[in-house]
């Protein structure tokens, strides 16, 4: 059974920092790139950062670059998401993602956490 488990959520103030957690089972999660998305009231989801399977390389949303660091390890089958000097902006659900696109057959294997709350606010 797949599951993905996301924690770390809260409130903080402007200015603070967060980190989320996302505890991966069910799968090889060492095969998988693992991205953060996130949802604000009444807008899109949207990505805000990517880690390869390895860890080797990491892309981040504009909005969030130099403030959000995505890591992975993959012995403890986790990803994490640091967030400092956070914003109001910021406030949403944040999601865990799994993705695997085997190349010889096509097939993709898409896996997503339940989310967790991120609330920044004095």
């Amino acid at each position: 059974q797949v599951q993905l488990v996301e924690s770390g959520g809260g409130l903080v103030q402007p200015g603070g920092s967060l980190r989320l957690s996302c505890a991966a089972s069910g799968f090889t999660f060492s095969l998988y790139a693992m991205s953060w998305y996130r949802q604000a009231p009444g807008k899109e989801r949207e990505l805000v950062a990517t880690i390869t399977s390895t860890g080797g390389s990491t892309n981040y949303a504009d909005s969030v670059k130099g403030r959000f660091t995505i890591s992975r390890d993959n012995a403890k089958n986790t990803v994490y998401l640091q967030m400092n000097s956070l914003k109001p902006d910021d406030t949403a659900v944040y999601y865990c993602n799994a993705f695997l696109r085997v190349q010889v057959t096509r097939i993709e294997y898409d896996y997503w956490g339940q989310g967790t709350q991120v609330i920044v606010s004095s």
